[in-house]
C-alpha cells in the first residue's frame, strides 16, 4: 500500500513490498550530507516517474553489466502513488519515494547511496557491458572528477543518428554532457559541490557547470550508452531538437528556470 505522505516532507524507504517511512528525513535544504559508508564501489542512481512498465526489463539489463555485483542500485520514484517502485521484483534494490523533481530524487539516492563512485542513469538509458570497468579506469588516473559516456539512440532514424552524434561531439568538446550520457562522479567530489542543486530542469547543466568552474576535469569515455528514442518519437525530431537547442540557449542567456519550464512541459 502506498504510503500517506506530504510530498514536501519526508522520503519513504520501501524495502521488499512494505514501505516505511524514515521520520527523520527532511527535504534537502543547502549543502546536502552523504553517509560515510563507502564499502561498495558503485552506487547506481536512478530517479524515475511513472516508469512501472518498463522499470523490471530495465532493472535486468543492469544485471548484465560486468562487475554488477560490486554496484547497488537505488531506483527514487517520485510519484505520488509509488507505482514504479511497487512494481520493482528484485529485492537486492533499494526503493526510495520522494517528492518528484530530478534534483531532489538524486540527491535523496545520493544520501542513502554507500558507494565511493555514483552514477546517476535516467530509467530509458542503457550502459554499456563495460560500463564500470570503464569508469574504474578512468578514474585510475586522479586527474579525472567526473564523466560521462557517448550517447546512441535506440533507433535506426538518420536524423535520431545525427542528434546522436552531435550530442556526443559538443560533449567532446565542452566537457559539459547532458544526463542522458549517464552522469557519474566521485562522492567526495558530488559531497563537496553540495549535490544537484534542485531545480525544474538543466540540473545536469548545472552541476557540470559547477565542476568546470572549481577545474575538476570531466571524462568522455569512449563507450556509449542507448537511450530510448519515445522523447522523439512523441515530440517529432525537428521539433523536440530545436526546442532542446532553444532550451539551453535562455538557459545560457539567464532566462528564470521557471519560465524554461512551463515551455519544456
Amino acid at each position: 500500500m502506498p504510503v500517506d505522505m506530504d510530498p514536501a516532507d519526508h522520503s519513504a524507504i520501501v524495502r521488499k513490498r512494505a514501505v516505511a517511512v524514515d521520520e527523520d528525513e527532511e527535504p534537502v535544504k543547502g549543502p546536502v550530507e552523504f553517509s560515510k559508508n563507502a564499502s561498495l564501489t558503485f552506487s547506481i542512481i536512478v530517479p524515475v516517474l511513472h516508469e512501472a512498465g518498463t522499470i523490471d526489463s530495465f532493472l535486468a539489463s543492469l544485471r548484465r553489466i560486468h562487475e554488477y555485483g560490486s554496484c547497488e542500485v537505488i531506483v527514487v520514484d517520485g510519484s505520488l502513488d509509488q507505482e514504479t517502485i511497487l512494481q520493482i521484483s528484485d529485492e537486492s534494490v533499494l526503493r526510495l519515494a520522494t517528492q518528484a523533481g530530478r534534483g531532489h530524487q538524486m540527491n535523496t539516492g545520493a544520501r542513502h547511496a554507500q558507494g565511493s563512485i555514483l552514477l546517476f542513469l535516467h530509467a530509458d538509458t542503457r550502459l554499456p557491458a563495460d560500463a564500470l570497468p570503464q569508469i574504474r579506469k578512468a578514474f585510475g588516473d586522479q586527474r579525472f572528477s567526473a564523466g560521462a559516456f557517448r550517447l546512441t539512440i535506440d533507433s535506426n532514424n538518420p536524423g535520431l543518428r545525427l542528434v546522436a552524434q552531435l550530442t556526443t561531439m559538443r560533449s567532446q568538446l565542452t566537457r559539459l554532457p547532458f544526463g542522458d550520457q549517464a552522469i557519474f562522479i566521485r562522492r567526495t567530489v558530488f559531497e563537496q559541490l553540495g549535490g544537484y542543486r534542485e531545480i525544474p530542469l538543466m540540473e545536469d547543466l548545472d552541476l557540470m557547470h559547477r565542476l568546470r568552474f572549481t577545474h575538476h576535469r570531466i571524462i568522455i569515455l569512449p563507450a556509449a550508452v542507448q537511450t530510448s528514442s519515445r522523447r522523439w518519437r512523441r515530440d517529432g525530431i525537428l521539433l523536440g531538437t530545436l526546442r532542446n537547442w532553444i532550451l539551453r540557449s535562455l538557459y545560457y542567456l539567464g532566462v528564470p528556470l521557471n519560465l524554461l519550464k512551463l515551455w519544456y512541459q
